[in-house]
């Protein structure tokens, strides 16, 4: 009898431990979360949770860059990085003389210009926000819409866009060209003093591929140094990588999967309506689809979104927690206009987060971002 007393309460606790293991199976405490994320192996961390669209065997989990990859038909020489960041700040492949690259990806800036949209020639203001250059010689394409293949495709788009440079391109090249000081820096980096357009753009090309970020506190965290985090900063890494859902956007070690997706910021009917990627290629299912930006250094790349409105990380964060509401305008419903409504990408969905996991998730995003590093601004040759 004194047995089957004893067998009661047990099998009590028995069924309350299985519903617990249940309702949370993947609960790791944060000591243990700290452990396994910084043991430096990432074969150890908890499994990242993964929408049933990514494909799992392409899929790249986040982690430490790996070195600058150069392409084989441009490679890296010190004189043709020095060549590019003289050519980067020359305002005069401008028409206006008065506009170079670095009027929008400004090195004090988070190599961008934290403005919500970017003023051009004759001071007209662009259709989005300037993204950074920062690592992007990780990116498989650029622009938002991605529209370059390459950084040395990209290039060329600002010098002849009439909102940005407003200049021809064969006067541009012209230009640079007659100013005799270029001569000896195109012969120390292509061995004669040619200029050309295909020169110019391998030059900046090979420049922006050393802007890149230092080790981060995730770097470094992520590599060994488990005291580099808070418990908060733990708990928001395991966030992003399963409730939080950023990792099926936000992957690699770049951050980016360096894909397209609709995030619900069309702005459809509006007169900041902006259909991306469908823009370039003119595939309807391109529709409202923008490049995923890297977050690493986010926090100096204010503010956020292609088209610049949303000044706090938390306005963001919050906007994917409601799962990225896109009302439609209903005045274009049944009209011809009804083919070319965006459809959010099915990964947007409500994420129910509560305010200490949204500080959570903010407090690990901030350790992608490293303190602003100020360049020396080269002398322009005459």
């Amino acid at each position: 009898m004194k047995a089957k007393k004893l067998l009661i309460p047990f099998l009590l606790l028995l069924s309350l431990t299985a519903y617990k293991s249940i309702e949370q199976p993947d609960y790791i405490d944060v000591t243990e979360l700290r452990k396994l994320y910084s043991s430096g192996d990432p074969t150890k961390w908890p499994a990242p949770e993964l929408d049933k669209s990514i494909d799992k065997k392409a899929f790249q989990d986040i982690g430490v860059l790996s070195d600058v990859p150069y392409p084989a038909y441009n490679p890296y020489s010190k004189e043709k990085e020095s060549l590019g960041k003289i050519l980067f700040f020359d305002p005069r492949l401008s028409r206006s003389g008065q506009i170079a690259c670095a009027s929008c990806h400004n090195p004090e800036l988070g190599w961008t210009d934290n403005l919500t949209r970017s003023f051009g020639h004759d001071r007209q203001t662009g259709k989005r926000n300037s993204m950074t250059i920062l690592n992007s010689a990780y990116a498989k394409t650029l622009f938002w819409d991605g529209r370059a293949s390459s950084l040395e495709d990209q290039a060329q788009f600002p010098i002849g866009d009439p909102l940005e440079m407003n200049e021809k391109l064969t006067i541009a090249v012209d230009k640079i060209a007659e100013i005799k000081g270029y001569n000896e820096l195109f012969v120390a980096a292509f061995g004669d003093k040619k200029v050309d357009q295909q020169r110019i753009q391998y030059a900046i090309a090979t420049f922006e591929r050393s802007i890149n970020s230092p080790k981060s506190k995730f770097d470094q965290f992520v590599s060994g140094k488990s005291d580099a985090y808070t418990d908060a900063q733990v708990k928001g890494l395991h966030l992003f990588r399963t409730k939080a859902q950023c990792i099926n956007c936000h992957n690699t070690p770049y951050f980016s999967d360096n894909q397209f997706h609709n995030d619900g910021q069309t702005l459809f009917g509006t007169k900041n309506e902006d259909f991306g990627r469908y823009n370039v290629t003119k595939n309807k299912d391109d529709l409202g689809k923008f490049r995923t930006p890297p977050l690493r250094e986010v926090v100096n790349t204010k503010p956020w979104m292609h088209h610049g409105h949303f000044p706090s990380l938390l306005d963001v964060v919050e906007l994917y927690n409601l799962g990225n509401p896109a009302p439609i305008q209903k005045k274009y419903a049944g009209t011809a206009r009804d083919s070319l409504i965006p459809k959010p990408d099915p990964l947007l969905k409500k994420l129910d987060l509560n305010k200490e996991e949204i500080s959570d998730l903010l407090a690990f995003i901030e350790t992608l971002s490293t303190p602003t590093r100020r360049i020396i601004i080269p002398t322009l040759p005459k």
